[in-house]
């Protein structure tokens, strides 16, 4: 049996299927980036990511880890050589995005990988006197699972500013757009949130590589909308 097919006994089958689905569904679109990503080197690679970011991509440490799982593959990608190039500021993770540590191909697989791990954020009614109630099912699904805690803030104040300034972009839920490579807001921890907009601003960050002005828009709220606006965010997957 492969280490695939082992993952799948032991419950994470449920990933690997996802990530075929994914997979097809890129190359219907006509984008075959990802299409061919190995599943057996994306198991091995991820259990080095699994250090930090925990099995399922859920992050960690209120956000000190950052969710990958659900991330376009290729903004994953792109995050990985902007470690690489350190482009993107982060000590500990240019030795693990170096080419010899890492080389391209490792790149797509485990970002396709990653991507396509589904979490939920809460677990489903189930009965546990059912016959067929498997408690280490359940146990293992309590693993994927990411409630980020309301933040503080106005919610109804940050929903207006979210709808007019990054909607657009972010999606009207906040889950991103795959095709576009733009990152879900929704369902990641709110304190990484805050970390990356202190980065924008300071430019020690690039916010949106197709327009050079966008920290302009970041450093122009005040600091009680962007706490409306991380309330708002924050409650998007209750």
């Amino acid at each position: 049996m492969s280490r695939v097919g082992l993952r799948i006994a032991g419950g994470f089958g449920l990933v690997v299927a996802c990530l075929v689905c994914a997979s097809l569904a890129l190359a219907e679109e006509g984008e075959d980036r990802f299409a061919d990503a190995d599943l057996d080197n994306a198991v091995d690679i991820n259990e080095v990511c699994a250090g930090c970011h925990g099995e399922y991509g859920q992050g960690g440490k209120d956000g000190e880890y950052p969710r990958l799982a659900g991330l376009p593959a290729a903004f994953i990608a792109r995050q990985l050589k902007l470690f690489r190039s350190r482009d993107r500021e982060n000590l500990a993770m240019v030795e693990h995005t170096e080419h010899r540590q890492m080389p391209d191909s490792d790149v797509r697989d485990i970002s396709a990988f990653l991507a396509a791990i589904e979490l939920l954020s809460q677990l489903p009614p189930v009965d546990d006197t059912a016959a067929d109630f498997n408690a280490y099912e359940r146990l293992m699904a309590t693993k994927r699972v990411v409630q980020i805690p309301r933040a503080d803030g106005d919610p109804v104040a940050g929903e207006r500013l979210y709808a007019k300034e990054c909607a657009s972009c972010h999606g009207r839920d906040a889950r991103g757009r795959e095709r576009d490579a733009v990152p879900m807001l929704a369902g990641q921890y709110t304190g990484y949130l805050q970390r990356q907009v202190d980065k924008y601003i300071d430019k020690r960050r690039v916010h949106d590589p197709s327009d050079p002005d966008a920290e302009e828009l970041l450093a122009a709220f005040t600091a009680e909308e962007l706490n409306d606006i991380f309330a708002y965010i924050s409650i998007l997957d209750d």
